[in-house]
């Protein structure tokens, strides 16, 4: 392959040139828009890939960004000899990055399922991308000097300016319209295919009089292949990712999405005898087992109720089970719910095995289900309730950890009435002790006296729950019923009793409270999960 001489290359506007200097220049510009675009969305759909499948989102952004910035400059040095052959080197990296780039959510997913490989194979496709993606910006900046003559600051500066504004619509692109409108793994194939025709077909045209015959027809059936295998697997994706997806779980999937916020699969054993099992999942992690989510729940909900109750809060738990424990009390006036994925409260009204097993409670006219993040959402709170139910997911992302931490507790005391009741899920005392503790002691900095208590939801295993009481004067909350209590499968004051009592190597361990600047409580789950 060999470009023409350079007093050629820099005679675009010439007789017989496609277009004129000026058009040329703003056509390559644009590529250059598109191409930075496109490679934003590559690293953002790698860092949210590992922050679903493998939680903590900060390491899954920092090797992802570093491996990718490390590769961009190793990048940007390999292309120096392929200068020479600007136009057909350049096409031949974009058609290279549209398809490992298109490809790469897909290759990652199906090592997660199957070979279980995952981090490393995050390393080598960041590494590649970013490879690739660094080796455009020599190639670009030597074809806008070949159209137009500048001096080397003005054509940085045009080049940079256009690529960050690409990475700027790219990155908006992302959250707000590739993932709602595609998913993760379509979505990339589909900013592949964008890359492939920005990066190559506008390139070739603009200086297909610069290009020989055979250069070009080659580069044209190399990026027709392409875009036929994205094509072909965009058609298939759907059945592929249902595929990879069942490798994870043990039951039958009957629904999965991804959403902005979190991967919700729920499935459903199809045992012969006895009652099935319909299970939901969270970014991989157990929320609930129909068989005995009713231990969980009735633990979480009725000690809380012991006190006024006509005025409930509930955050998070937008399967909708906590709040059906909470409309069994005929004294209850008002509940409002605030979970942050309205897709969640959506598959709980209307999904009909967990619409059944919530009883319809979504629908019940006492209920306000908000849609929004705790944490802001009580900075602009303005009433007050008599019993709030806490029950987030374990704090094992930075997301979450902010919502067990010592100002998020002080937050919620503006909703709260002198004599309200709070009550934490605060994961296992058993397997996370130090996480269990750390949620207990920042409760209590936060100026709430507490009762710490356990029960064992044969799903979970061993689970603990803080009852607090805001103030930290008097006596901690008392663990009872209320004495308008329904009729329960599994508490009683018996069970509630023993739940205060901790064995010896599971009994308060000196652990600190958690803040937004020290959020110590994620790194206590991350720590304590990892071998589970």
């Amino acid at each position: 392959m060999q470009d023409r001489t350079a007093a050629q290359d820099r005679t675009a506007a010439a007789p017989g040139s496609p277009v004129s200097s000026r058009g040329a220049r703003v056509l390559l510009l644009f590529s250059v828009f598109l191409c930075a675009a496109c490679g934003l969305v590559y690293e953002l759909a790698l860092t949210a890939l590992g922050s679903y499948l493998i939680g903590n989102s900060v390491m899954q952004t920092s090797v992802v960004i570093s491996v990718m910035v490390f590769a961009m400059g190793v990048g940007s040095l390999a292309a120096k000899p392929l200068q020479r052959r600007a136009v057909g080197a350049f096409a031949a990296v974009e058609a290279v990055l549209a398809l490992v780039g298109g490809l790469s959510v897909l290759v990652l997913y199906l090592s997660f399922a199957w070979l279980r490989v995952y981090m490393p194979a995050m390393v080598v496709v960041s590494f590649v991308v970013g490879l690739l993606i660094g080796a455009e910006i020599p190639l670009l900046m030597t074809l806008l000097q070949r159209i137009r003559r500048q001096e080397a600051g003005s054509a940085v500066a045009d080049m940079f300016a256009v690529d960050y504004i690409g990475a700027l619509v790219g990155g908006l692109c992302f959250p707000l319209l590739l993932l709602p409108t595609f998913g993760q793994l379509k979505g990339a194939l589909v900013v592949g295919a964008v890359n492939a025709v920005a990066g190559v077909v506008v390139v070739l045209w603009i200086f297909r009089r610069q290009t020989r015959r055979s250069v070009r027809t080659g580069l044209l059936i190399g990026v027709t292949a392409v875009l036929a295998v994205l094509g072909s697997v965009y058609v298939l994706a759907d059945d592929i990712e249902v595929t990879a997806r069942q490798q994870l779980y043990r039951d039958p999937i009957i629904h999965a999405e991804t959403t902005p916020y979190q991967d919700i699969v729920v499935t459903r054993s199809t045992a012969f005898t006895g009652e099935p099992d319909t299970r939901l999942f969270l970014n991989g992690d157990l929320q609930f087992s129909s068989v005995d989510e009713y231990r969980y729940h009735e633990a979480l909900v009725h000690p809380a109720m012991s006190g006024r109750h006509e005025s409930v809060l509930i955050l998070g738990g937008g399967d909708a089970l906590a709040l059906r424990e909470v409309l069994r009390y005929d004294r209850v006036r008002k509940v409002t719910l605030v979970d942050l994925d309205p897709a969640m409260t959506r598959l709980a009204r209307g999904f009909e095995p967990l619409s059944e097993l919530n009883g319809h409670a979504l629908a019940d006219p006492r209920v306000t289900a908000v849609n929004a993040d705790a944490f802001n959402w009580l900075r602009d709170a303005r009433g007050r309730f008599d019993t709030v139910v806490i029950d987030f997911p374990d704090p094992d992302t930075a997301a979450l950890a902010k919502l067990y931490s010592v100002e998020f507790y002080h937050l919620l005391k503006q909703v709260l009435k002198p004599d309200s009741r709070v009550v934490v899920q605060a994961g296992s005392p058993f397997f996370a002790p130090k996480s269990f503790w750390s949620v207990a002691t920042t409760v209590g900095a936060a100026g709430y006296r507490t009762t710490e208590y356990q029960v064992d939801v044969p799903s979970f295993g061993n689970w603990g729950y803080v009852l607090a009481a805001p103030g930290t004067d008097g006596a901690a909350p008392a663990l009872r019923l209320a004495g308008d209590a329904p009729r329960l499968r599994f508490l009683d004051d018996a069970v509630l009793r023993a739940a205060t009592v901790f064995p010896l190597d599971r009994r308060p361990q000196k652990v600190r409270a958690s803040t937004l600047m020290d959020p110590v409580v994620l790194e206590y789950t991350r720590h304590e999960w990892q071998n589970y």
